[in-house]
């Protein structure tokens, strides 16, 4: 586990900068139809990171939990505590959040999700939300498809990336949620484009935790290459990326 905490080390800025935002009426409107979701549920956001799923439900009212154990992150997501919001940030995990059995209304996870242990994570949501408490999985982020721009893109990850295998096979998780839960499943996909600039794109792709960092050897020709794809994918300057974003929910008792 201590590597998958590791891995987002000063990307933290360029995470929270340039990563998508969540949806947020899209999401709580789902959430609202499928989970009866109130501003009196407790939630516990799982790998927080720097607070963007966080931000959806501090729109909705609710008190938060979040659980992140990444300390640049948490720094990060400490800039959405104010005297009005009912936020508190945890330094602990998907699989040892700390918190009281049976507390939690609703689990939600964003784009961490697929870093976790996920039987050890499963166990301790279960432990941790009330009777007929609900979880939340959400993401948003670049489609992955056929398109030659996708793959294009995915190949220079893979070319000079660090571990890019790794990490594409931790994304399948999002092709077998409904396995997870044993009732009341719910799941929509959202999809939309992301229009980005090349400073927007570099910033997006350095958030990414297998590009290599300024200081890895790696870096000068990962760059050469990440130049070339923006200026063979680019127009006027602009690089649109489709979209999708995953919102599924349901109960695990």
């Amino acid at each position: 586990m201590s590597s998958n905490t590791q891995r987002f080390d000063g990307r933290a800025e360029d995470y929270d900068l340039y990563r998508q935002r969540y949806p947020a009426e899209a999401v709580l409107m789902r959430l609202r139809a499928w989970c009866d979701l109130t501003p009196r549920h407790l939630i516990a956001d799982i790998g927080a990171g720097t607070g963007m799923l966080a931000e959806v439900f501090l729109a909705n009212g609710n008190p938060i939990i979040a659980i992140e154990p990444n300390a640049d992150m948490r720094a990060i997501c400490l800039r959405l505590q104010t005297p009005s919001s009912s936020l508190t940030i945890i330094d602990a995990t998907a699989e040892a959040t700390t918190l009281p059995n049976h507390s939690i209304d609703l689990v939600a996870a964003g784009r961490a999700f697929h870093w976790f242990d996920r039987d050890r994570a499963l166990t301790e949501f279960r432990r941790i939300l009330k009777p007929d408490g609900w979880v939340t999985l959400v993401s948003v982020g670049r489609s992955k498809d056929e398109s030659q721009h996708s793959t294009d893109f995915e190949r220079l990850l893979i070319e000079h990336g660090t571990d890019h295998t790794y990490v594409r096979a931790g994304l399948r998780v999002h092709e077998d949620l409904h396995t997870l839960f044993t009732r009341d499943w719910h799941h929509e996909e959202i999809h939309g484009v992301l229009p980005l600039n090349w400073e927007s794109f570099f910033g997006h792709t350095m958030s990414l935790s297998m590009t290599p960092k300024p200081t890895d050897p790696r870096f000068p020709q990962f760059l050469k290459a990440l130049e070339g794809f923006f200026n063979r994918y680019a127009t006027n300057g602009i690089l649109t990326l489709p979209t999708t974003c995953w919102i599924s929910a349901g109960r695990l008792a």
